[in-house]
């Protein structure tokens, strides 16, 4: 155990975390230069390599021998730095004893830099801090302002600071020898009962679940049978390992270890994140602590184009939800839209990938609704329950209040920016909480905000105002009171549920106005015409209509009486009422997702 480290790499978005992990595979012999194909290695899924992001964690085991002659096992774990996955980062954190912090030399200190660093002192673990991007050109002149940063934010000294430059290979050696000496080695009893903490699990279409874990106490063995803790599931052990670039069976794991067991487990809802493995005839005393259910924050309806796909689109939804557990679905059905499911997301970068998977993966043609947050909703009788769907909500009468999630966010940014930024919190009915200069150019702002304000849009208006230096991290705090109301929209008089939305009473006329605009661009013109109003409850707040395409009837009336040409056109005027009762509206994809591009500003 004493020459065994567990560490992982935290860091904002594109500060070089993937790219470090590559070269420390390099340098300890794991990966050959000929195997360096690609640049992230450990990114496999395409969606990770075109976007350029972490999406899932990935563990590998390095070995390394010292400058001291010793020859140590490294276990690392490559950890999301976007804020959706910010659980599974915690889950990480509590399998290491250390973590290697990267800051870009460039860039300096952002918001998920602060978060993830928070983490992982909660979790006690030893941080050797890291400037990364050294060789770029500007970096000379900042270099001086990120190392202030970094003693600022953590209370180090300067020389605990290491600079690397990941690209180019430049300080690998150094991190590698600090890691070995700095990071303690992992305690535990290899006597006691077993007790191992999972902390990813993945899919595989021959042997099951693979369960990635760390043990804490005891050996993990091939033919023992385990316990599951929060599902309360019992399984015999078939398979157990280190994970190199492939899987490495070894047979057992023993306390300090972090590795992957296979156990013919069918569900990969058994093997929850966080979730603590013991042996099924020797318990542990208590499980390792820290476990919750990831929650789902934002949820959408995906329908089928096409009605005959839905059992084609259930089936891929169910593949899917086997590599990523974290979405949750549910059958639901809408007027205007027919069959299709309630989809719940970690957060809109989740949605979007989750759909881009479904178009490539699995061949489906989508289309979705605005998503929404989950609102609480408390009936006049004080009847509580939950509504992640505008349709669910009943009828005002019956409603006592409304409560909507509120989060803390906190934004990062040069401070010439700061009145942009504070315009668009305060704009989004943000509450300011704080302010700290992290330097005299850039400042910590945290305010208070109503979920439902940042996950269509704030991430990119606040990228466009401070051209792109601003950085936002957030966390879920509470439900609160709001005067909300369900914004409807009617076509010709019928209300389409999947355009329904709940908004602040406050903006309501506002948002039905652009909506009425915004949908009277996207719906095609029909032979009659199409009357679009937003309405709250029986009141219609908003109104415009798509003017009827006009067929030319008298074109072959070439002088001759006016009466005749009058007669053609009252046959067409009745033509036009009759098709206006019975017509059925053709709705583009691009109408659903109107509410998002309304500006708000």
């Amino acid at each position: 155990m004493n020459n065994i480290r567990n560490f992982c790499i935290i860091a904002h978005i594109d500060h070089g975390k993937s790219t470090l992990a590559d070269r420390l595979l390099e340098k300890t012999g794991r990966v050959s230069s000929r195997e360096m194909t690609t640049n992230q290695i450990l990114d496999n899924n395409p969606l990770e390599q075109e976007r350029g992001i972490t999406i899932k964690l990935h563990a590998i085991q390095m070995e390394y021998k010292a400058k001291d002659g010793k020859d140590y096992i490294l276990n690392l774990i490559d950890t999301p730095g976007h804020v959706d996955f910010s659980y599974e980062v915690s889950r990480s954190l509590a399998a290491c004893e250390g973590a290697l912090l990267i800051v870009d030399a460039t860039q300096g200190v952002e918001a998920q830099t602060i978060s993830n660093l928070y983490m992982a002192i909660d979790s006690d673990l030893e941080i050797i801090p890291v400037m990364n991007k050294i060789d770029l050109p500007s970096a000379a002149t900042t270099m001086d302002t990120v190392k202030q940063q970094i003693i600022d934010l953590i209370g180090c000294s300067e020389t605990d600071i290491l600079s690397c430059s990941a690209k180019q290979g430049i300080g690998i050696e150094e991190i590698l020898e600090e890691i070995v000496h700095r990071i303690p080695p992992p305690k535990g009893d290899p006597n006691a009962p077993l007790r191992a903490l999972i902390y990813d699990s993945v899919f595989d279409t021959y042997r099951g679940v693979i369960v990635n874990t760390r043990v804490f106490d005891g050996v993990l063995k091939e033919k023992d049978k385990i316990y599951f803790y929060a599902t309360q599931q019992s399984y015999e052990v078939e398979e157990v390992g280190t994970m190199h670039m492939k899987r490495f069976r070894t047979g057992e794991l023993s306390a300090g270890n972090v590795g992957y067991l296979i156990a013919s487990i069918r569900n990969l809802q058994d093997t929850k994140v966080g979730d603590t493995i013991t042996n099924f005839n020797h318990p542990c005393d208590k499980p390792i602590e820290g476990f919750r259910i990831v929650k789902p924050m934002v949820f959408s309806g995906i329908y089928p184009s096409d009605a005959a796909d839905f059992e084609d689109l259930r089936e891929s939804l169910a593949k899917l939800v086997l590599n990523d557990s974290a979405i949750t679905y549910e059958p639901e059905s809408s007027s205007a839209l027919g069959f299709g499911f309630r989809c719940g997301f970690l957060g809109l970068l989740h949605l979007e990938i989750v759909q881009e998977r479904l178009e490539r993966e699995f061949d489906q043609n989508i289309v979705s609704t605005v998503p929404n947050v989950r609102y609480k909703v408390i009936k006049t009788n004080s009847e509580e329950f939950f509504i992640d769907n505008p349709a669910q909500l009943p009828d005002r009468g019956n409603i006592a209040e409304i409560q909507e999630p509120f989060i803390r966010a906190q934004i990062i940014t040069p401070d010439e920016y700061l009145g942009n930024v504070m315009k668009l919190c305060i704009d989004r009915r943000g509450i300011l909480k704080n302010t700290t200069y992290l330097s005299a150019e850039r400042v910590d702002v945290e305010f208070e905000l109503p979920l439902s304000e940042v996950v269509f849009d704030f991430f990119d208006k606040l990228k466009s105002i401070s051209r792109g230096y601003a950085s936002l991290d957030y966390e879920f705090i509470e439900y609160r009171t709001e005067d909300l109301v369900k914004l409807d929209i009617l076509l010709n008089g019928e209300t389409v549920d999947a355009l329904s939305t709940i908004v602040h009473n406050k903006k309501s006329a506002d948002w039905g106005r652009k909506l009425c605009s915004k949908l009277k661009e996207l719906i095609p013109r029909q032979m009659f015409e199409v009357a679009i109003q937003a309405a709250i409850g029986s009141k219609v707040i908003s109104r415009t209509n798509v003017q009827a395409l006009r067929k030319n009837v008298i074109a072959k009336c070439y002088g001759g009486d006016i009466t005749r040409k009058r007669k053609l056109l009252e046959k067409q005027k009745e033509g036009k009422k009759r098709m206006k009762q019975i017509g059925k509206i053709e709705i583009p994809q691009e109408a659903f997702l109107a509410v998002l591009s309304i500006d708000n500003n």
